[in-house]
């Protein structure tokens, strides 16, 4: 089992910045390629970024590519999400998930999934 504990949600005004942390426990993190998802009100979730094992490969969906960044720190066992220039369709629970697979973009292959975090993007 892997726990997964996100932080770093709150209310900022459009063309603000946060920074989303996940923290894991109860396996070795580094063993797990992780992911950041999202869910607005009335829409189903969707994949946001992903990182493989080592950190050496990234993906982002093209909605948040160049003002959202994943990283993670694997001594530190979490992953982060830093998201810049905010828009209000940005709005959602963000959600980070382990997936046993190195570097996964799908969501249904996600293993394990943290509570989530508000994000609320005023215009």
């Amino acid at each position: 089992q892997v726990q997964l504990v996100e932080s770093g949600g709150g209310l900022v005004q459009a063309g603000g910045s946060l920074r989303l942390s996940c923290a894991a426990s109860g396996r070795t993190f580094s063993n797990y390629g992780m992911g950041w998802f999202r869910q607005a009100p009335g829409k189903e979730r969707e994949f946001v970024a992903a990182i493989s094992r080592s950190g050496g490969s990234t993906f982002h969906v093209d909605s948040v590519k160049g003002r959202f960044t994943i990283s993670r720190d694997n001594a530190r066992n979490t992953v982060y999400l830093q998201m810049n220039s905010l828009k209000p369709e940005d709005t959602a629970v963000y959600y980070c998930a382990a997936s046993r697979a190195d570097f996964n973009l799908r969501l249904l292959e996600y293993n394990y999934w943290g509570q989530g975090t508000q994000v609320t993007v005023s215009s």
